[in-house]
């Protein structure tokens, strides 16, 4: 049964990125501690739908788990940045792969080339729910790709609210190095304006506060990244500096 050791060692990184212990887990499959025990050994023959019921209750999709068991995935080649808008996922990921000769992918890019709309539109029309559902199968298609691409997966700047979607934060987590852009409101705030987008800020006085607010609800899940980069404090060259640090030093992500 060597061949569900890979799949064992995914359900233990899961179940570690959740905080989890082996019996708490039990509680949310439904599943006996035992049984986990021999899977994240390699010795538990799980059927799909038991599978299933584990990969709910670490909060990630099947296919992250069952994705080491596939010889040509490289489940952790792929760095994705996370953080608001204006924490310089895009500056600070397009000039790292630049510098370090990999490739850049703009999550939200690709979602809206797959729609034929741009965001605005798709929210518009379809709503957040089709959204998220999309954001995820686009996700999974980059990752795919990152496993076929050889050693220098790419660097992926994700959507502000890829972490409150459970199941696409999960697979991030799983199968990339995260890496959180963290700055303070005011920056995100004066960034966010200087790119020409004031449709946050549209009518609205207490958008500083919004912000800030959502930061606050979000920093926790932000936190569970990696690593972090504080961009108010170093400055561009200064976290580009950090970032191309952590690509060439991935043992320092962990």
């Amino acid at each position: 049964m060597e061949h569900l050791q890979p799949l064992g060692d995914a359900v233990r990184r899961a179940r570690h990125a959740e905080g989890l212990t082996i019996r708490d887990l039990a509680e949310r499959s439904g599943l006996s501690p035992r049984f986990l025990s021999d899977l994240e050994h390699g010795k538990g023959n799980i059927s799909i739908a038991r599978l299933v019921e584990v990969g709910r209750a670490l909060r990630v999709p099947v296919s992250a788990l069952v994705a080491p068991l596939d010889s040509q995935a490289a489940p952790r080649q792929a760095l994705a940045l996370v953080g608001l808008r204006g924490a310089g996922k895009s500056s600070l990921g397009r000039a790292a792969a630049r510098l370090l000769g990999r490739p850049f992918v703009e999550l939200d890019e690709r979602v809206e080339a797959e729609a034929g709309l741009p965001l605005s539109q798709i929210f518009e029309i379809h709503g957040e729910d089709y959204y998220r559902r999309l954001e995820r199968r686009t996700l999974v298609s980059i990752l795919d790709e990152a496993g076929r691409g050889g050693s220098k997966g790419p660097i992926l700047a994700t959507g502000g609210g890829i972490v409150t979607d459970p199941q696409s934060w999960g697979l991030l987590r799983m199968r990339c190095h995260t890496v959180w852009l963290e700055a303070q409101p005011e920056d995100h705030y004066q960034r966010v304006m200087e790119q020409g987008d004031l449709r946050p800020m549209e009518n609205r006085p207490s958008a500083m506060v919004e912000l800030r607010a959502l930061l606050a609800a979000r920093a926790p899940l932000y936190a569970q990244a990696d690593a972090r980069i504080q961009t108010s404090e170093l400055g561009f060259e200064g976290a580009l500096a950090a970032l191309q640090t952590l690509c060439e030093q991935p043992e320092a992500l962990g």
